[in-house]
């Protein structure tokens, strides 16, 4: 046979197939209707076993390979099945949040940040909110708390950095408050050497700033012959510059915190690289989803079991979707049992997206819901 004419037999044999599909996925869904009258869960694990060994039997050749494609071809049913019968825990989160379908609101809001004026939060936090009354506290924990209390309305919180990597304590926090992710922005960072206004560059000796950000400007701070001190925030260094009064002290720190305490700008992006880029988020009580969402984060466990978080992701490759980032995270008072945080792009009035979460929320051991909202 030519290449011609095995291209013909295999557009015969996909005409076949596909039609036996078809009438495979209208089984499928008589499936669901009879487990609908007979309140029978969707998910039977026992039975998928046994087909996913059967098939793996039948073929000799092909017989892995056929079997991760039925695997998917269930997987495809199992979620036709959730549309059908539309009981799933998820599905009635959501209805029960639909009032809080709506856009995060910007205007005369409290908004809690880490840090004191002039940090990097403090920053995004005029980029996410028009003129909010501000309230600055000492730690993450402490952010989480004024928004649990009601003494904030939302907290701005750094999440990821692109030379630091994420920021593991806020997602810890974010499961065990249960909060929502309500908007995000990446915003670029730059570091700037800001000093007295009666300084100048010749006179500095040493420079405060955060441990990373000592870090991001190490060959600016040999190069210079300056001693790095380490702060706990940069605009916390800024302000000690302002309060030391030490001609031979500088900062790094951004232009805002400068402003904020009176320093001059002696010489601006000083990282070692170009600016590194910091993931902030908008945290709040209520999943406010706007119709223009495109971001939804998860939090999940899977079991002990072969191939269980390859069968997870591959779910998302069946639809499509996209993943922007995966991590995975200890479990308190576990041994060697994780969390993987998950953010994909994707709507939830997207019904091909809320039938796979709802399939997913089913099928995974621990299922959080983290928000649906827009990002940049």
């Amino acid at each position: 046979m030519d290449l011609n004419e095995i291209r013909n037999e295999i557009d015969t044999i996909d005409s076949e197939l596909i039609r036996l599909l078809e009438k495979r996925m209208d089984c499928a869904k008589a499936v669901g209707e009879y487990k609908l009258k007979n309140n029978i869960p969707i998910l039977d694990k026992e039975r998928q076993q046994l087909i996913l060994d059967s098939v793996e039997k039948k073929s000799e050749k092909y017989g892995a390979s056929l079997r991760f494609l039925f695997e998917d071809i269930m997987c495809i049913s199992r979620m036709s099945q959730n549309r059908i019968i539309g009981d799933s825990p998820f599905r009635e989160t959501i209805r029960n949040i639909r009032e809080n379908l709506t856009q995060m609101p910007t205007k005369g809001v409290k908004v809690a940040c880490q840090g004191i004026r002039g940090a990097n939060s403090h920053i995004a936090t005029k980029e996410f909110f028009e003129s909010p009354e501000l309230f600055f506290y000492k730690t993450f924990s402490d952010v989480f708390d004024a928004v649990e209390s009601g003494d904030a309305d939302f907290g701005v919180l750094p999440v990821e950095n692109t030379t630091g990597g994420s920021v593991s304590d806020v997602y810890d926090l974010l499961m065990s408050h249960n909060f929502y992710i309500v908007s995000a922005k990446a915003m670029s960072i730059s570091h700037n050497l800001c000093a007295l206004r009666q300084s100048e560059l010749s006179d500095i000796e040493q420079v405060w700033s955060h441990p990373q950000a000592l870090t991001q400007c190490s060959s600016y701070i040999s190069k210079h012959d300056l001693t790095p001190i380490a702060y706990s925030n940069t605009a916390v260094a800024a302000k000690k510059v302002m309060e030391e009064k030490r001609l031979n002290c500088a900062a790094i720190c951004s232009t805002l915190a400068a402003n904020e305490y009176s320093l001059k700008v002696l010489d601006t992006d000083i990282q070692d690289y170009n600016k590194s880029t910091t993931r902030f988020i908008v945290i709040s009580k209520k999943p406010y989803i706007s119709e223009n969402a495109n971001k939804i984060s998860l939090c999940f466990n899977v079991e002990h079991e072969e191939g269980a978080l390859s069968k997870v992701l591959n779910m998302f490759s069946l639809l499509g979707l996209n993943l922007t980032k995966i991590e995975s995270r200890p479990m308190k008072n576990s041994d060697f049992d994780y969390l993987f945080y998950l953010d994909f792009t994707g709507n939830l009035r997207d019904k091909s997206v809320m039938d796979f979460l709802c399939t997913l929320s089913d099928e995974v051991k621990v299922f959080s819901f983290m928000g649906n909202y827009y990002e940049d």
